[in-house]
């Protein structure tokens, strides 16, 4: 009897080894890219990338995603025909020292060219001009670095500000981009600020329609700086 347990036992040790085998023969084919699931494709080209890099202005307060300013420069550049990745690095609130925090790891997938708009939260809060064109010029260092270009974005003080601050905050972005040779423009809000019916209910951030003269005053600037 004991000898019968075990030659059944026996076959049916057996009978589950060639099952288990056959199974994995059969689950093998599936590991194998098929036309219904094709493989991972490598994109023929790379595209070139353009952050822009601020605060609110370009984050785009108030406003849906597609009508801030840089989701609007995408649309022109393409339908001039150039193939560039426009990035929105804009954070609101951000100043030029939260810039210097976040500019390497807003790099980290690489660009070729960066839009620097930060300040208008320094000059809003009356800080020290030096210390805030301080901040700026180390952030066009570290984009200098990882061998990308600077478009940088002028700004104006309040006209309640006082004549010395304004003029302090005038000169600061002239002198920068003196000294580090990059392209300015020489005010971001040009044809917007203080215009009632282009600013939202804060007289501060523009409205859709503003982030239209916006988006131009940038791409004026930006175009010579691109290749087709």
């Amino acid at each position: 009897m004991k000898l019968f347990l075990l030659c059944v036992l026996s076959l049916a040790i057996s009978g589950f080894a060639a099952c288990k085998g056959e199974q994995s023969k059969q689950a093998a084919p599936a590991q194998t890219p098929s036309a219904a699931t094709p493989a991972p494709r490598t994109p023929s080209k790379s595209v070139a990338k353009i952050i822009a890099f601020g605060d609110s202005l370009t984050a785009g307060y108030g406003l849906s995603p597609e009508e801030s300013y840089p989701s609007l420069l995408r649309k022109r550049l393409d339908a001039d025909g150039y193939e560039y990745e426009v990035v929105n690095a804009g954070v609101s609130g951000d100043t030029s020292a939260g810039g210097v925090r976040r500019i390497d790891w807003s790099l980290e997938g690489g660009a070729e060219i960066v839009i620097l708009e930060l300040g208008a939260n320094d000059i809003l809060r009356g800080q020290p001009v030096e210390q805030m064109k301080k901040n700026l010029s180390e952030i066009i260092n570290h984009v200098k670095a990882r061998n990308a270009r600077v478009l940088l974005a002028g700004m104006e003080a309040l006209t309640n500000s006082g004549p010395d601050y304004r003029s302090s905050v005038h000169e600061a972005f002239q002198t920068l981009a003196r000294e580090h040779d990059v392209t300015l423009i020489p005010f971001i809000l040009d044809g917007v600020a203080g215009i009632e019916s282009l600013n939202q209910e804060d007289g501060i951030h523009p409205t859709a329609e503003g982030t239209k003269i916006v988006a131009e005053n940038v791409y004026q600037y930006l175009k010579p700086m691109l290749k087709k």
